[in-house]
């Protein structure tokens, strides 16, 4: 039997001892992954009850196991339903099965015990064509901007976007999937059942509507800071490459271009502003041939296209929404920050327009669904509808 075949959960027991050890054990743990894949999960589960010094911080997991039963976290989390996915079941992705192949080499990206699912979408099928996007929690509108409409150009070529839902790069990912009816998956760094951040549960929901939410930490699980750069093996190894779009010299989206690397996928980097710090972390990968410029979806497409399954449309071959908006409802529309709730006095100054043609531009593009209009302002929206063409 293979090491791989020694990873895959082979019981009812075997899940339950899965669930148990992703109760106590610490995500991406390299020591308890190889425990698992030499000696199987209920072995190791005993071993972490028993208190075995041959594993590490073995008195410290003891403690934990004694107030967690696998089946009862099992439990839990079937009655909020959510489904837990362990290696080798159905609906597991494939692209996951080369982290447990990285066990036996020096740059080791630990394999998850199994996946915690949000949402009713087929994770396997989803991974067949993921394409990942991070960046910048504090992004500029630059960086915003571009995500959203790559997001958007990814989900209309008929790719998956995966994120971690964090502020700034992250989330404009996720909404830009989302405002064209595409499918997203957010790999949290806590429960799936947890809103993290807070003011992103509305965006959580929306995800888990139309794709999924996805973690390796049982429900109810409170974020941790060393879990994110955990959960970032996660959103690289699902996906054919990694999209870099701003990153700070010291940015955790480096450490997901990272794993990407370390897994024999593209990492790709979207060039800014040679004054902005929030490039100077994109713009060393590509220095350090650690990465491959990209300045748009056909860049991104061609890349991922060496390493996936499908063969990807052509998108010079297909229009995009915003394509056929008018050019002050373009300029209006392009001119909005994501997240922000805007006036009409402010996008005048912006865009050098009239007042009284922003004003019209913003009536007719809530009428088309690309913004909302709030009691403060206008907000960009996510539902898209064709405008009256005007000559």
């Amino acid at each position: 039997m293979s090491a791989e075949q020694l990873h895959v959960a082979e019981s009812p027991a075997d899940r339950v001892a899965r669930a148990g050890l992703s109760a106590v054990t610490e995500p991406g743990d390299e020591r308890i992954a190889l425990r698992v894949r030499d000696h199987g999960a209920e072995a190791t589960w005993q071993a972490v009850l028993g208190g075995d010094d041959s594993l590490d911080r073995s008195r410290v997991l003891q403690r934990r196991a004694e107030y967690v039963d696998g089946a009862e976290v099992l439990e839990r989390a079937d009655d909020l339903g959510i489904r837990y996915l362990c290696p080798g079941e159905p609906g597991w992705p494939v692209p996951l099965d080369d982290m447990a192949a990285t066990l036996d080499y020096a740059d080791v990206v630990p394999p998850p015990l199994g996946l915690w699912l949000s949402g009713d979408g087929d994770l396997a099928a989803l991974a067949e064509s993921a394409v990942a996007m991070v960046g910048s929690r504090a992004c500029s509108r630059y960086g915003g901007r571009v995500a959203s409409d790559l997001a958007t150009d990814l989900a209309l070529a008929g790719r998956t976007v995966v994120s971690g839902a964090a502020y700034g790069i992250d989330a404009a990912a996720h909404r830009g999937a989302l405002g064209v009816g595409g499918q997203t998956i957010a790999v949290l760094a806590c429960g799936v059942d947890v809103p993290y951040p807070r003011t992103h549960g509305q965006l959580l929901e929306r995800i888990a509507a139309d794709g999924l939410i996805i973690s390796e930490v049982p429900p109810g699980s409170r974020p941790m800071r060393a879990w994110f750069l955990a959960r970032n093996r996660i959103i690289a190894a699902l996906s054919a490459g990694t999209v870099v779009v701003e990153a700070a010299p010291r940015s955790g989206a480096l450490s997901t271009a990272g794993w990407a690397q370390k897994l024999s996928r593209e990492t790709l980097v979207v060039p800014g502003p040679i004054t902005s710090a929030l490039s100077a972390g994109c713009h060393r990968l590509v220095r350090d041939g650690a990465g491959t410029l990209v300045t748009g979806v056909t860049d991104v497409l061609e890349a991922v296209g060496r390493i996936g399954e499908h063969t990807p449309p052509d998108p010079e071959c297909e229009s995009r929404p915003i394509d056929d908006l008018l050019p002050a409802h373009a300029m209006v529309r392009e001119w909005m920050q994501v997240g922000a709730v805007e006036t009409v006095a402010g996008l005048a100054r912006r865009t050098g327009l009239p007042a009284r043609t922003v004003a019209t531009a913003l009536r007719e593009l809530a009428a088309a669904g690309w913004v909302t209009r709030e009691d403060a302002g206008w907000r960009l929206g996510s539902t898209i509808s064709p405008l009256e063409t005007r000559t």
